[in-house]
Protein backbone atom coordinates (compact mmCIF):
# COMPACT_ATOMS: atom_id res chain seq x y z
CA UNK A 1 0.00 0.00 0.00
CA UNK A 2 1.32 3.44 -0.92
CA UNK A 3 1.12 5.94 1.92
CA UNK A 4 0.58 9.43 0.55
CA UNK A 5 2.11 12.30 2.46
CA UNK A 6 1.28 15.97 2.27
CA UNK A 7 3.73 17.78 0.03
CA UNK A 8 6.09 19.87 2.09
CA UNK A 9 7.16 23.28 0.77
CA UNK A 10 10.68 23.56 -0.57
CA UNK A 11 13.10 24.59 2.15
CA UNK A 12 14.33 28.13 2.01
CA UNK A 13 17.58 28.89 0.21
CA UNK A 14 19.06 29.93 3.57
CA UNK A 15 18.81 26.27 4.66
CA UNK A 16 21.25 25.27 1.93
CA UNK A 17 24.74 24.42 3.21
CA UNK A 18 27.17 25.69 0.59
CA UNK A 19 30.78 24.60 0.74
CA UNK A 20 34.11 24.38 -1.01
CA UNK A 21 35.45 20.92 -1.80
CA UNK A 22 39.18 20.51 -2.30
CA UNK A 23 40.34 17.50 -4.31
CA UNK A 24 43.48 15.48 -4.90
CA UNK A 25 43.50 13.87 -8.34
CA UNK A 26 44.02 10.08 -8.40
CA UNK A 27 45.86 9.14 -11.59
CA UNK A 28 46.30 5.39 -11.02
CA UNK A 29 43.90 2.89 -9.48
CA UNK A 30 46.39 0.20 -8.42
CA UNK A 31 48.80 1.75 -5.95
CA UNK A 32 52.40 1.97 -7.16
CA UNK A 33 51.69 0.98 -10.77
CA UNK A 34 50.80 2.63 -14.09
CA UNK A 35 48.23 -0.05 -14.92
CA UNK A 36 45.23 1.31 -16.86
CA UNK A 37 43.28 -1.82 -17.82
CA UNK A 38 41.50 -4.07 -15.33
CA UNK A 39 39.80 -6.81 -17.33
CA UNK A 40 36.98 -5.18 -19.30
CA UNK A 41 37.40 -1.90 -17.42
CA UNK A 42 39.68 1.04 -18.11
CA UNK A 43 40.46 3.39 -15.22
CA UNK A 44 39.30 6.90 -16.12
CA UNK A 45 40.49 8.88 -13.11
CA UNK A 46 39.52 9.65 -9.57
CA UNK A 47 39.44 12.15 -6.73
CA UNK A 48 40.08 12.21 -3.01
CA UNK A 49 37.83 14.95 -1.61
CA UNK A 50 37.52 17.07 1.52
CA UNK A 51 34.74 19.57 2.18
CA UNK A 52 34.86 22.85 4.08
CA UNK A 53 31.69 21.84 5.97
CA UNK A 54 31.66 19.17 8.67
CA UNK A 55 28.55 17.74 6.99
CA UNK A 56 30.38 16.75 3.80
CA UNK A 57 30.80 13.00 3.44
CA UNK A 58 28.79 9.88 4.35
CA UNK A 59 27.60 9.71 0.72
CA UNK A 60 25.75 6.48 0.07
CA UNK A 61 23.88 6.99 -3.23
CA UNK A 62 24.79 8.82 -6.45
CA UNK A 63 23.07 9.90 -9.66
CA UNK A 64 25.22 11.48 -12.38
CA UNK A 65 23.16 13.14 -15.11
CA UNK A 66 23.67 12.74 -18.86
CA UNK A 67 26.04 15.71 -19.17
CA UNK A 68 28.41 13.77 -16.84
CA UNK A 69 28.87 16.94 -14.81
CA UNK A 70 25.76 17.60 -12.70
CA UNK A 71 25.12 15.15 -9.90
CA UNK A 72 22.64 14.44 -7.14
CA UNK A 73 23.65 12.32 -4.17
CA UNK A 74 22.28 11.28 -0.80
CA UNK A 75 24.14 11.02 2.48
CA UNK A 76 23.07 8.51 5.10
CA UNK A 77 23.01 11.35 7.60
CA UNK A 78 19.85 12.69 5.94
CA UNK A 79 21.09 15.11 3.28
CA UNK A 80 20.71 15.63 -0.45
CA UNK A 81 23.98 16.71 -2.09
CA UNK A 82 24.15 18.56 -5.41
CA UNK A 83 27.12 19.85 -7.40
CA UNK A 84 29.21 19.47 -10.53
CA UNK A 85 32.17 17.29 -11.46
CA UNK A 86 34.84 19.36 -13.22
CA UNK A 87 36.82 17.60 -15.97
CA UNK A 88 39.97 18.13 -18.02
CA UNK A 89 40.25 17.90 -21.81
CA UNK A 90 40.57 14.10 -21.58
CA UNK A 91 37.37 13.92 -19.52
CA UNK A 92 39.16 12.90 -16.32
CA UNK A 93 37.60 14.29 -13.12
CA UNK A 94 39.60 17.17 -11.62
CA UNK A 95 37.38 18.38 -8.79
CA UNK A 96 33.90 19.25 -7.54
CA UNK A 97 32.24 22.66 -7.73
CA UNK A 98 28.94 24.28 -6.67
CA UNK A 99 28.49 21.72 -3.89
CA UNK A 100 25.40 22.23 -1.74
CA UNK A 101 23.87 20.00 0.94
CA UNK A 102 20.22 20.22 2.03
CA UNK A 103 18.37 18.30 4.73
CA UNK A 104 15.96 15.70 3.35
CA UNK A 105 13.39 16.90 5.89
CA UNK A 106 13.45 18.37 9.34
CA UNK A 107 16.97 18.24 10.77
CA UNK A 108 17.27 15.37 13.23
CA UNK A 109 19.96 13.51 15.12
CA UNK A 110 17.93 10.29 14.94
CA UNK A 111 19.86 8.47 12.20
CA UNK A 112 17.30 5.66 12.02
CA UNK A 113 14.80 8.14 10.55
CA UNK A 114 17.09 9.54 7.84
CA UNK A 115 19.38 6.65 6.84
CA UNK A 116 19.22 7.21 3.06
CA UNK A 117 21.11 4.51 1.15
CA UNK A 118 19.96 4.22 -2.47
CA UNK A 119 19.11 6.80 -5.13
CA UNK A 120 17.90 6.81 -8.71
CA UNK A 121 16.26 9.48 -10.86
CA UNK A 122 13.47 9.00 -13.41
CA UNK A 123 12.54 12.26 -15.17
CA UNK A 124 11.97 14.83 -12.43
CA UNK A 125 11.39 12.21 -9.70
CA UNK A 126 14.13 10.95 -7.37
CA UNK A 127 13.50 7.56 -5.75
CA UNK A 128 15.35 7.19 -2.43
CA UNK A 129 15.60 4.02 -0.35
CA UNK A 130 16.01 4.18 3.43
CA UNK A 131 17.02 1.45 5.83
CA UNK A 132 16.42 1.00 9.56
CA UNK A 133 12.96 2.56 9.00
CA UNK A 134 12.60 0.71 5.68
CA UNK A 135 10.85 2.66 2.92
CA UNK A 136 11.09 3.98 -0.64
CA UNK A 137 10.37 7.71 -0.91
CA UNK A 138 9.76 9.78 -4.04
CA UNK A 139 10.89 13.40 -4.30
CA UNK A 140 10.15 15.94 -7.02
CA UNK A 141 13.23 17.71 -8.39
CA UNK A 142 12.87 21.38 -9.24
CA UNK A 143 15.99 23.14 -10.49
CA UNK A 144 18.08 24.59 -7.67
CA UNK A 145 15.32 24.26 -5.07
CA UNK A 146 15.30 21.51 -2.48
CA UNK A 147 13.65 18.26 -3.64
CA UNK A 148 10.06 18.00 -2.37
CA UNK A 149 8.73 14.82 -0.77
CA UNK A 150 5.75 13.47 -2.73
CA UNK A 151 5.01 10.04 -1.26
CA UNK A 152 6.53 7.12 0.56
CA UNK A 153 5.78 3.40 0.64
CA UNK A 154 7.22 0.23 2.14
CA UNK A 155 9.29 -1.92 -0.24
CA UNK A 156 7.23 -4.77 -1.74
CA UNK A 157 8.84 -7.55 0.30
CA UNK A 158 8.02 -9.15 3.67
CA UNK A 159 9.09 -6.38 6.04
CA UNK A 160 9.79 -8.83 8.88
CA UNK A 161 12.64 -10.31 6.80
CA UNK A 162 14.56 -7.03 6.49
CA UNK A 163 17.53 -6.50 8.79
CA UNK A 164 17.58 -3.12 10.52
CA UNK A 165 20.90 -1.97 9.06
CA UNK A 166 20.99 -4.23 5.98
CA UNK A 167 18.05 -2.92 3.97
CA UNK A 168 17.69 -1.58 0.42
CA UNK A 169 21.03 -0.06 -0.56
CA UNK A 170 20.16 -0.25 -4.26
CA UNK A 171 17.31 1.31 -6.21
CA UNK A 172 17.57 1.75 -9.98
CA UNK A 173 15.25 2.14 -12.96
CA UNK A 174 15.68 -0.30 -15.86
CA UNK A 175 16.02 1.14 -19.40
CA UNK A 176 12.79 1.37 -21.37
CA UNK A 177 14.12 -0.97 -24.07
CA UNK A 178 15.20 -3.68 -21.62
CA UNK A 179 13.20 -6.76 -20.53
CA UNK A 180 12.28 -4.96 -17.28
CA UNK A 181 11.07 -1.85 -19.20
CA UNK A 182 11.12 1.12 -16.79
CA UNK A 183 10.66 -1.02 -13.67
CA UNK A 184 12.12 0.07 -10.35
CA UNK A 185 14.56 -2.56 -9.05
CA UNK A 186 15.60 -2.69 -5.40
CA UNK A 187 18.28 -4.89 -3.84
CA UNK A 188 19.15 -5.16 -0.17
CA UNK A 189 22.62 -4.97 1.29
CA UNK A 190 22.35 -8.25 3.18
CA UNK A 191 18.78 -9.17 4.07
CA UNK A 192 18.71 -12.85 3.22
CA UNK A 193 16.06 -15.22 1.89
CA UNK A 194 15.50 -18.77 3.09
CA UNK A 195 18.51 -19.94 1.06
CA UNK A 196 20.73 -17.16 2.48
CA UNK A 197 20.82 -15.20 -0.75
CA UNK A 198 20.19 -11.46 -0.98
CA UNK A 199 16.57 -10.28 -1.19
CA UNK A 200 15.49 -8.03 -4.06
CA UNK A 201 12.34 -6.80 -5.81
CA UNK A 202 11.05 -5.48 -9.13
CA UNK A 203 8.20 -2.94 -9.13
CA UNK A 204 6.73 -2.36 -12.58
CA UNK A 205 5.30 0.99 -13.74
CA UNK A 206 1.75 -0.38 -13.30
CA UNK A 207 2.48 -1.05 -9.62
CA UNK A 208 2.74 -4.84 -9.89
CA UNK A 209 5.81 -6.33 -8.24
CA UNK A 210 7.72 -9.55 -7.69
CA UNK A 211 10.68 -10.76 -5.68
CA UNK A 212 13.95 -12.32 -6.77
CA UNK A 213 17.30 -12.94 -5.11
CA UNK A 214 20.98 -12.29 -5.82
CA UNK A 215 23.45 -15.02 -4.96
CA UNK A 216 25.71 -13.95 -2.11
CA UNK A 217 29.31 -15.12 -2.42
CA UNK A 218 32.70 -14.60 -0.77
CA UNK A 219 31.14 -12.52 2.04
CA UNK A 220 30.44 -9.56 -0.24
CA UNK A 221 27.42 -7.36 0.49
CA UNK A 222 25.67 -5.18 -2.11
CA UNK A 223 26.02 -1.42 -1.69
CA UNK A 224 24.57 -0.11 -4.98
CA UNK A 225 23.68 -0.96 -8.56
CA UNK A 226 22.76 0.66 -11.85
CA UNK A 227 21.77 -0.38 -15.37
CA UNK A 228 23.81 -0.38 -18.55
CA UNK A 229 22.08 0.88 -21.71
CA UNK A 230 21.58 -2.73 -22.88
CA UNK A 231 19.61 -3.56 -19.72
CA UNK A 232 22.27 -5.54 -17.87
CA UNK A 233 22.79 -4.48 -14.26
CA UNK A 234 26.11 -3.68 -12.61
CA UNK A 235 26.26 -4.35 -8.87
CA UNK A 236 28.71 -2.59 -6.56
CA UNK A 237 29.71 -4.81 -3.64
CA UNK A 238 31.80 -4.45 -0.49
CA UNK A 239 33.52 -6.91 1.80
CA UNK A 240 34.89 -6.05 5.23
CA UNK A 241 36.26 -8.46 7.77
CA UNK A 242 39.21 -8.64 10.12
CA UNK A 243 41.02 -11.30 8.08
CA UNK A 244 40.77 -9.77 4.60
CA UNK A 245 40.19 -6.07 5.35
CA UNK A 246 38.20 -3.97 2.87
CA UNK A 247 37.46 -4.99 -0.71
CA UNK A 248 35.30 -3.75 -3.58
CA UNK A 249 33.69 -5.82 -6.33
CA UNK A 250 31.74 -5.09 -9.52
CA UNK A 251 29.45 -7.83 -10.86
CA UNK A 252 27.35 -7.86 -14.06
CA UNK A 253 23.84 -9.37 -13.97
CA UNK A 254 22.23 -10.22 -17.33
CA UNK A 255 18.91 -8.45 -17.80
CA UNK A 256 17.03 -11.53 -18.93
CA UNK A 257 17.96 -13.40 -15.74
CA UNK A 258 15.90 -11.12 -13.46
CA UNK A 259 12.52 -12.85 -13.36
CA UNK A 260 10.08 -13.72 -10.61
CA UNK A 261 11.54 -16.16 -8.06
CA UNK A 262 14.96 -16.34 -9.72
CA UNK A 263 18.31 -16.34 -7.92
CA UNK A 264 20.67 -14.42 -10.19
CA UNK A 265 24.44 -14.35 -10.40
CA UNK A 266 26.87 -12.88 -12.88
CA UNK A 267 30.37 -12.21 -14.15
CA UNK A 268 32.80 -10.45 -11.80
CA UNK A 269 34.23 -7.48 -13.72
CA UNK A 270 36.57 -6.23 -11.01
CA UNK A 271 37.70 -7.11 -7.51
CA UNK A 272 40.02 -4.76 -5.61
CA UNK A 273 41.45 -4.67 -2.09
CA UNK A 274 43.58 -2.15 -0.21
CA UNK A 275 46.39 -2.48 -2.78
CA UNK A 276 44.05 -0.27 -4.83
CA UNK A 277 42.63 3.20 -4.29
CA UNK A 278 39.43 2.13 -2.57
CA UNK A 279 37.55 2.82 0.63
CA UNK A 280 33.99 2.02 1.70
CA UNK A 281 32.58 2.28 -1.84
CA UNK A 282 28.80 2.77 -1.64
CA UNK A 283 27.42 4.72 -4.62
CA UNK A 284 27.35 3.84 -8.33
CA UNK A 285 26.01 5.75 -11.33
CA UNK A 286 26.33 4.75 -15.00
CA UNK A 287 26.37 7.25 -17.87
CA UNK A 288 27.48 6.98 -21.50
CA UNK A 289 30.49 8.74 -23.03
CA UNK A 290 30.13 10.53 -26.40
CA UNK A 291 31.71 7.51 -28.14
CA UNK A 292 29.03 5.21 -26.69
CA UNK A 293 31.20 3.64 -23.97
CA UNK A 294 29.49 3.17 -20.57
CA UNK A 295 31.17 5.13 -17.75
CA UNK A 296 30.91 3.87 -14.17
CA UNK A 297 31.21 6.56 -11.48
CA UNK A 298 31.67 5.22 -7.95
CA UNK A 299 31.75 7.15 -4.67
CA UNK A 300 32.65 6.18 -1.10
CA UNK A 301 31.00 6.71 2.27
CA UNK A 302 33.65 7.85 4.75
CA UNK A 303 31.30 7.47 7.76
CA UNK A 304 32.72 10.82 8.92
CA UNK A 305 35.73 8.86 10.17
CA UNK A 306 39.27 10.26 10.29
CA UNK A 307 40.46 6.82 9.17
CA UNK A 308 38.45 6.83 5.94
CA UNK A 309 38.37 8.87 2.72
CA UNK A 310 35.81 10.43 0.40
CA UNK A 311 36.72 8.93 -2.97
CA UNK A 312 35.28 9.26 -6.46
CA UNK A 313 36.47 6.69 -9.02
CA UNK A 314 35.59 6.31 -12.70
CA UNK A 315 35.93 3.39 -15.10
CA UNK A 316 35.02 2.92 -18.76
CA UNK A 317 33.51 -0.43 -19.69
CA UNK A 318 35.53 -0.97 -22.86
CA UNK A 319 35.23 -4.77 -23.01
CA UNK A 320 37.94 -7.39 -23.06
CA UNK A 321 39.14 -6.28 -26.49
CA UNK A 322 38.70 -2.53 -25.87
Amino acid sequence: MVVLLACAPARAASDAIEMTVTSRVITHFRIGTNQERFGPLEFAGGLEMNGSSRHFGAISGLQLFDDQSRFLAVADTGFFVTGRIERDDDHHPTGLSSVVMRHMGAATNEKWKTDAEGLTVRGDIAHVSFEREHRISDYRLSGDDAPVLLRTAPPPVPMRELRANRGFETVSVAPAASPLADALVGITEMSLDANRNIMAFVRKPDGKSFQFSVRRSDEFDITDGDFLPDGDMILLERRFNITDGVAMRLRRIRSGDIVEGATVDGEVLLEADLFYQIDNMEGLSITVDPDGTPRLTIISDDNHSLLQRNLLLEFRLVGEDG
